[in-house]
């Protein structure tokens, strides 16, 4: 199955062959596990207005290098447009390690480590791990999963 929005030849190419009939979004467990090792590396980057790496990022920057560097080939854009972009989860799927986290009417944008704690790019830290404190839980307005990355020759790219 391959996940085309309206808009997807101008702004998405992702594969979504492992996606199961109907699950609105493919777990993707096996493409997280190597994809951490980017997390980590780009953990304690300064924050950049516009920054997507490899030495500063912004908030959707964090996530765009992410998922290029794993092969997850997305046009480089703000929270907002990556919201509408991506699939969204189940409900009680939506602390999964990689899921995308939006938060503050779609301003800014994470990646889910545990359900207490997420990557993203901090004005004032730079790339880190932040817990999901009261003040961040009151900011989330959503969720998106990310498939399995794409393969060489894949018509969806």
């Amino acid at each position: 199955m391959t996940f085309r929005p309206s808009f997807a030849a101008a702004f998405v190419a992702v594969s979504w062959a492992a996606a199961a009939a109907d699950s609105p979004v493919p777990q993707a467990p096996r493409f997280w596990a190597p994809a951490s090792s980017s997390i980590q590396k780009f953990l304690g980057k300064p924050y950049v207005w516009g920054g997507a790496g490899l030495k500063s990022f912004d908030c959707s920057g964090f996530v765009w290098r992410v998922m290029l560097e794993n092969g997850i080939l997305l046009k480089r854009t703000t929270a907002r447009k990556l919201y509408m972009m991506l699939p969204p989860v189940p409900p009680e799927s939506r602390y999964q390690y990689g899921n995308i986290v939006f938060f503050d009417n779609l301003k800014h944008v994470g990646i889910i480590d545990t359900e207490r704690t997420f990557y993203h790019a901090q004005v004032s830290k730079g790339t880190n791990l932040s817990p999901f404190t009261p003040l961040w839980r009151n900011k989330v307005c959503g969720f998106r999963g990310v498939g399995a990355p794409a393969k060489p020759g894949d018509p969806a790219r």
